[in-house]
């Protein structure tokens, strides 16, 4: 089942700051999770990684990841970052974080 996507508005402006071409990749990847989410044989280039509770994290681009929730009635996208700065956030307690 398709969820669709939430994202923030601190995610969209990050997005809106990045150059075009990492920009389209990331946008792809966005509709490329909606797709896949939820189906594990799909073959999907956005390899989405269980977090752990709710939170997941996908590939953006090579450098950049997503981290979102599986919430029951949207993903809810809620950062992007390099990998340094998604674990800066789960150090910081994002797994608690509803």
């Amino acid at each position: 089942m398709k969820k669709p996507l939430a994202i923030d508005p601190d995610v969209l402006n990050r997005l809106g700051r990045l150059p075009r071409d990492e920009r389209a990749g990331c946008l792809q990847a966005l509709c490329d999770l909606c797709e896949t989410f939820g189906r594990p044989h799909v073959p999907s280039g956005v390899s989405i990684r269980k977090l752990g509770g709710n939170l997941f994290e996908c590939r953006g681009t090579l450098d950049l990841r997503f981290v979102f929730q599986d919430r029951p009635d949207s993903l809810y996208v809620r950062f992007l970052g390099t990998h340094d700065e998604v674990q800066a956030l789960l150090r910081g307690g994002a797994r608690t974080k509803s």
